[in-house]
């Protein structure tokens, strides 16, 4: 497949990358600096620029024509920018989502957040109560969207070595979850037509990821 990663360069995406080249995908990451595409080129990507939170629908569309799909893994990160979660979490998923539509891209897989559809507690912080509703409200875009989306919400991420261990299903008991995990289960279930359509939740378990996805 021409996989297009919009946020190219993030944690998750750079695990992403030698899976599905490992494989013989052709990885399109969507990037906004020119020194992370040569980097990544490097590697044995087809980079792109593109800053998310400028680029229009049409800008969008033209980076993600004549891919077979399109992966989400973008995200505004811990800072206290309220704004960006907003830009770049909400706004980055539907322009992508509306960008794949117009190009023709029908397959879209989503990296969302463990528990965004729970009501946000009083005593949440302005920016984690941002961030839970822009998670929540491109996750509902993309279910609404008519392409064939999966919808991976993690739980708390982590820099740890992968385990290749998964818990996966639509409710899990939340916990942590490596990112090389993540992408190990964003690469399967890429390649599975049966996910199309479902939205899972994801932390470390005791089942290999071909097994969590067989299970589903």
């Amino acid at each position: 497949m021409r996989v297009a990663i919009v946020g190219g360069h993030g944690q998750i995406a750079r695990h992403l990358l030698p899976l599905l080249l490992a494989r013989g995908d052709t990885v399109v990451p969507l990037v906004r600096r020119q020194e992370h595409a040569d980097e990544l080129a490097l590697a044995g990507a087809t980079p792109a620029i593109l800053d998310l939170e400028s680029a229009d629908v049409d800008g969008f569309a033209a980076a993600l024509a004549g891919a077979d799909a399109v992966v989400f893994a973008a995200g505004a990160g811990p800072d206290g920018d309220v704004a960006r979660k907003r830009t770049v979490d909400l706004e980055g998923s539907t322009k992508s989502v509306d960008g794949a539509r117009r190009a023709g891209v029908q397959r879209f897989v989503q990296v969302s957040a463990i528990g965004v559809d729970e009501p946000v507690g009083p005593d949440a912080g302005e920016v984690w109560a941002a961030y839970v509703t822009a998670k929540r409200d491109a996750d509902r875009y993309l279910r609404a969207s008519g392409l064939d989306w999966t919808i991976v919400r993690p739980g708390r991420l982590t820099d740890d070595p992968g385990t290749a261990r998964v818990a996966l299903a639509e409710k899990v008991e939340p916990g942590d979850v490596p990112r090389a995990d993540v992408a190990l289960v964003l690469a399967a279930v890429l390649a599975e037509p049966s996910t199309v359509g479902r939205q899972v939740e994801l932390v470390g378990g005791h089942l290999r990821v071909d097994e969590a996805i067989a299970a589903l």
